[in-house]
């Protein structure tokens, strides 16, 4: 107790110190808010509906505590009269009774990561552990992970956080590594429910339609996107080729000295990054910006060097320069950088025909930016489409298109699709749901590719309706591939 002691004296407790906090979910974020909540004094009541042999070990935990724990069916049914803050998990819609009686008594409530940067706040108060933020609808993982290979090519100790890896809230409490930087991957979920967040500098990498299952329109899914940019200290991050992004900065309320910047796959203005004969360039963050640019890195140091892995690359060159990241660093991250799996990861090439697993290719325009890196594909998508629509998708990559093949609960919708704006591509529908449905996907798949041509798996959807992760999606479309091959 004597290191999370000291650990505490740094940490601001008066937001939440003898305080009834009820934590909406035990999932991981769940847990680690309620295990800070609880170190700074505060009374936790958590509540899930889900009474898993997980969630119960974690209860046991948090007991132990002092915590009190409800689980299963109903637990979150009522809001209790005293309480006086509610700390929600991402997974929980505005619209799910507990926080619409929050609302509606005017009970504050934060997300996980509001309640860690109000309780961490000391820590910044000199200046130190600045965070560093990403959201957009596609490519976050990846530019966050780019941009914690380029702080700590600088000699800079890191906090992954938020939507990947550890939650914000574990960092906080951490006593075994003095960090220097956070660098937070935000959902629009968890930027829905921020009221104080002010990033030392933020990016937006795109905006598309996603998650209109859990906002009310796509109007306020840009809306939340767009609170990160909200009292940011240093640098707004947007992207040249998404209009929407350069409108959140402007409209803005950033702290003064704040600068907009700018990122470009073609040659970039001041006070942007761009690419000038197969380099990666700065003229953002140096003096000459009016008349030169700072190599940072070759295009060739960015692998995949497909365009939209590039545009990554460049906006994580921008945070990391907007703390000084010298240039050597952020090359020397792009080419160390190990980036997570399913992310237009070649498995195999059989019979001339290569074969592409970008399962985290989970939304429409992930699927088009994915499809953007190759020249003849057989199609393979379908799963949960999150209440959005193929029909730009599909009118734009047509030519590209050999064929498709669908799977999964909302394949109708593509198909429908297909045959609306596409009809001269020939379509495969596989109506499995069982763990077999795969190997019959690829295998219609390779009956319908020639030589030259890409299997890509970019299914445009989330993958719960038949598999327990995007990944469990691409490591099924792996096994099949290499059954195909033989091996």
């Amino acid at each position: 107790m004597g290191e999370r002691a000291v650990k505490l004296d740094q940490l601001n407790r008066e937001p939440v110190q003898g305080r009834r906090v009820l934590v909406a979910g035990l999932a991981k974020s769940g847990f680690a808010a309620a295990d800070l909540a609880l170190e700074c004094g505060a009374r936790v009541l958590i509540v899930d509906d889900a009474d898993t042999p997980t969630n119960r070990d974690r209860a046991t935990l948090l007991e132990a505590l002092g915590a009190e724990v409800h689980l299963g069916e109903g637990s979150s049914a009522g809001l209790p009269t005293d309480v006086d803050l509610v700390v929600t998990s991402p997974g929980w819609r505005p619209s799910h009774p507990l926080l619409t009686q929050a609302t509606e008594r005017g009970i504050p409530i934060w997300s996980d990561v509001e309640l860690a940067w109000q309780i961490s706040s000391p820590a910044r108060a000199d200046g130190g552990q600045p965070w560093l933020g990403v959201t957009g609808t596609n490519g976050k993982t990846t530019t966050v992970q780019m941009l914690e290979a380029m702080l700590t090519a600088a000699g800079k100790q890191v906090a992954l956080v938020g939507n990947i890896g550890r939650p914000v809230c574990e960092a906080v409490l951490d006593v075994e590594v003095d960090y220097d930087v956070f660098v937070l991957e935000l959902s629009s979920f968890q930027l829905h429910y921020c009221h104080t967040l002010q990033l030392h500098s933020a990016a937006v990498l795109n905006l598309r339609p996603d998650h209109l299952e859990w906002h009310a329109s796509f109007e306020e899914y840009g809306a939340d996107k767009a609170r990160i940019f909200e009292r940011v200290t240093h640098a707004c991050v947007y992207n040249v080729a998404d209009p929407a992004t350069e409108r959140m900065v402007e409209e803005a309320d950033v702290t003064e000295g704040a600068r907009a910047i700018g990122f470009t796959l073609g040659l970039p203005g001041m006070s942007m990054l761009g690419v000038v004969d197969d380099l990666l360039v700065d003229r953002a963050f140096i003096p000459q910006r009016q008349s030169s640019a700072l190599e940072l890195a070759k295009v060739a140091d960015v692998q995949p060097a497909a365009p939209h892995n590039v545009a990554n690359a460049l906006a994580a060159a921008a945070l990391a320069r907007s703390y000084g990241v010298p240039a050597q660093a952020v090359r020397t991250g792009l080419q160390s950088v190990e980036l997570g799996g399913h992310r237009i990861a070649r498995v195999a090439e059989v019979d001339g025909v290569t074969y592409v697993d970008d399962s985290k290719a989970t939304n429409p325009a992930a699927a088009e930016s994915s499809m953007n890196a190759f020249e003849s594909i057989v199609w393979v998508a379908g799963g949960q489409a999150k209440g959005t629509n193929f029909d730009d998708l599909v009118t734009q990559q047509a030519p590209r298109l050999r064929g498709a093949v669908l799977l999964g609960v909302d394949r109708a919708l593509i198909q429908q699709s297909l045959a609306q704006h596409a009809p001269q591509v020939p379509v495969i529908v596989v109506d499995r749901s069982d763990t077999g449905a795969m190997t019959e996907v690829v295998q219609a798949a390779a009956a319908m590719a020639r030589p030259g041509d890409t299997v890509l798996l970019a299914p445009g959807c989330a993958s719960l309706d038949m598999y327990s992760s995007y990944g469990a999606r691409g490591e099924a479309f792996a096994a099949a591939v290499e059954e195909l091959s033989g091996r």
